[in-house]
């Protein structure tokens, strides 16, 4: 059976949610609401395509922590199959933990990350979870993995956030064993050198088959028959946290592409889905169901 994979620290967000304004040294502030959450990132990518029905392998981090335990279950209750990558007894805690304030104006983070090691042994763990996959979701630092896969056929989607030093000769070896890349407009306009997104689009369209650049809440531009085309957003999704959008976009993009949907209707679902989860407060509170996906593509298919 094939599946999607994926590697990345795991995220857990801890949302103090209708905050007045954000406390000063010596303060304290209280907030109007407070969840845990999941995070975002590669584990947030691979829950919403759990939840689309797709099989789906994560490899992380996870410690005997009531963080890694809420975050086990998490997976566990979405249809995550975890690959534990953290070495037996390790003390700590080998997840990601944030504390987020919500404001009226804007958002604020504190977060604490375990710095970790890629040794040999775990390229070799990692490559072996993935090695079979239909579809795998890149990350930096795991390059001999990739170029393994690449050989074997596997479908290769880049996904990153924003880097100072975004270039094409900083990412190069990953950017052309991808067979996808998924920047938004202001990373795609750094590592393009361009100053609009149907110009950086174009250089794309030298790199990879089907280029796109997120335009965040104005939708998706593509390049079909040789000329930009823009997918819009779902009208009916109204913003409240954008938190863990792009990782939604990426599980409906990676739906479409592992059901063999033409280019434009995986765009299509990677709108519904990234629209949908900013309708909630936190990357994973809401989203849609396979039927409810599928349901929207063709309410709204010629957006």
């Amino acid at each position: 059976m094939s599946f999607l994979a994926s590697v990345g620290v795991t995220n857990v967000d801890l949302m103090y949610v209708g905050m007045p304004r954000v406390p000063q040294e010596g303060e304290e502030i209280f907030s109007q609401d407070f969840r845990v959450l999941l995070g975002g990132g590669a584990p947030g990518t691979a829950v919403n395509a759990a939840r689309l029905g797709i099989p789906t392998r994560l490899a992380t981090y996870l410690g005997s922590d009531l963080f890694s335990g809420f975050a086990r279950a998490q997976f566990e209750q979405n249809g995550v199959s975890p690959y534990n990558l953290a070495a037996e007894g390790e003390t700590g805690i080998p997840v990601n933990v944030t504390s987020a304030m919500l404001t009226p104006g804007d958002r604020t983070f504190a977060t604490y990350c375990k710095p970790t090691a890629i040794t040999d042994e775990l390229l070799e763990r990692v490559y072996t979870m993935s090695k079979g996959a239909k579809l795998v979701q890149m990350q930096e630092g795991f390059l001999p993995v990739y170029r393994k896969l690449h050989e074997e056929g596997t479908i290769l989607i880049f996904d990153m956030g924003w880097d100072d030093e975004l270039s094409f000769e900083k990412y190069g070896d990953y950017l052309r064993l991808a067979d996808y890349y998924t920047p938004n407009t202001k990373e795609a306009l750094k590592i393009t050198g361009r100053d609009t997104p149907e110009e950086a689009l174009r250089v794309l369209a030298e790199y990879f088959e089907h280029p796109l650049v997120k335009l965040d809440k104005d939708g998706c531009l593509i390049l079909e028959d040789g000329r930009p085309r823009l997918l819009r957003n779902i009208p009916e999704f109204t913003c409240k946290d954008s938190t863990g959008a792009g990782d939604a976009f990426l599980a409906g993009l990676m739906y479409g592409l592992y059901h063999g949907y033409p280019f434009a209707d995986c765009v299509r679902f990677g709108n519904i889905t990234g629209g949908k989860s900013v309708t909630g407060v936190g990357c994973l509170t809401e989203y849609v169901q396979e039927s409810e996906l599928l349901a929207l593509r063709e309410k709204y298919k010629d957006l």
